[in-house]
């Protein structure tokens, strides 16, 4: 009995692992390859597969998942013989699970060094400057090659990618002194931009400012020069339209002679002997010219000639009295200039009366 039992749990034990060596459950996204007496058989897909137990067996479980692998950094030197190392990533999947197990023994080594051969012969072509800006090149053309070998191991390279260009140190801190030089230099070269653009701008406020104060001043001016023309113009329509007589014109000049003597800007005046002359010939010159301009006193004029001739003969105490000063001061000067030795020059005028500024010989001989 005891014997019994024991081949009858053999027997089991078999059945169940007979069982579990002919059923195969593949996940989604692998494919395994199966071998009958060590011979390529069948590839079992993705869900539940029957297999002859003790004779067919699973040789590799293939994933066919695109796949990522991350190489470690390789020395590379470049054409200008410098020693660079470059970091890559490799993206790749499986699209034929039996040549990927039968027609090269590690397919991820030989992707690994065809990948390291291939980016030193890429490098090994270029300076480094054009590497580290010429990465998309290299890229497509790591690409290339690696798909163009592997095709025939059932794997597709789908994406190489450079992570990093490591130059040596001394190379980065050259780099690194030029790049900020460049920055100096451009900043530099803004910074003469921004001044040259503000010396311009304030050149062109200036030239605009001079422009309008310029225009501003000759509007001014002939604005002045209108206003004094139409004030000439209304003084004289005045005095034409009064018809002055030449009394009033005398005794408008008497009243004018103070105010000359007393100007700041005069330091000397110097009387004539012939001041009386001057004025009769100037009252003449107003006579004649009174006649030319119909020179008739009127009714009102005849009845003010009292007072008109009393303040003529004030004007003309003030303009003896001023004169006599001025003479005074004159002859101070010349004394001073001397140095006391007495005048020189001029012969000494004669005094200046009232009476003679208003005795107007052409009065005269018009009462004669």
């Amino acid at each position: 009995m005891e014997f019994a039992a024991i081949v009858l749990i053999a027997v089991a034990v078999i059945v169940v692992v007979t069982l579990v060596k002919a059923v195969r459950i593949v996940p989604q996204q692998r494919q395994d390859v199966v071998e009958r007496l060590g011979r390529y058989k069948r590839t079992l897909n993705p869900g539940l597969n029957l297999l002859v137990p003790y004779i067919d067996a699973v040789r590799t479980k293939v994933d066919m998942r695109e796949q990522v692998v991350s190489f470690p950094p390789q020395p590379v030197i470049t054409s200008d013989n410098l020693v660079v190392s470059i970091d890559t990533v490799l993206y790749f999947k499986v699209v034929d699970s039996v040549r990927a197990t039968y027609e090269i023994s590690n397919f991820l080594q030989a992707i690994e060094q065809l990948t390291v051969t291939t980016l030193r012969n890429v490098i090994g072509s270029l300076d480094l400057e054009r590497a580290l800006t010429s990465r998309e090149e290299i890229n497509r053309h790591l690409s290339g090659v690696l798909d163009e070998t592997t095709g025939r191991w059932g794997i597709k390279v789908t994406r190489v990618e450079i992570k990093a260009i490591e130059p040596p140190p001394s190379i980065r801190d050259s780099m690194e002194k030029q790049m900020r030089a460049e920055r100096d230099r451009r900043a530099a070269i803004l910074n003469a931009e921004g001044l040259k653009q503000s010396q311009i701008l304030t050149a062109e406020g200036e030239k605009q400012a001079a422009v309008l104060r310029a225009d501003g001043d000759r509007q001014a001016r002939i604005l002045q020069a209108e206003g004094q023309a139409k004030a000439i113009r209304t003084v004289f329509d005045a005095i034409h339209q009064a018809n002055p007589s030449q009394k009033v014109l005398a005794y408008q000049y008497l009243q004018a002679l103070p105010q000359i003597a007393n100007g700041s800007a005069n330091k000397v005046w110097i009387v004539p002997a012939e001041l009386t002359k001057a004025l009769e010939g100037m009252g003449g010159a107003l006579g004649g010219l009174a006649n030319m301009v119909g020179d008739v006193p009127s009714p009102e004029a005849s009845r003010g000639a009292g007072d008109v001739e009393r303040e003529a003969a004030e004007a003309a105490q003030a303009a003896a009295t001023a004169a006599q000063e001025i003479h005074d001061e004159v002859r101070v000067a010349e004394a001073q200039a001397t140095g006391g030795k007495g005048p020189q020059g001029l012969p000494a005028p004669e005094p200046v009366s009232p009476e003679s500024l208003l005795n107007d010989p052409s009065d005269q001989r018009e009462r004669g």
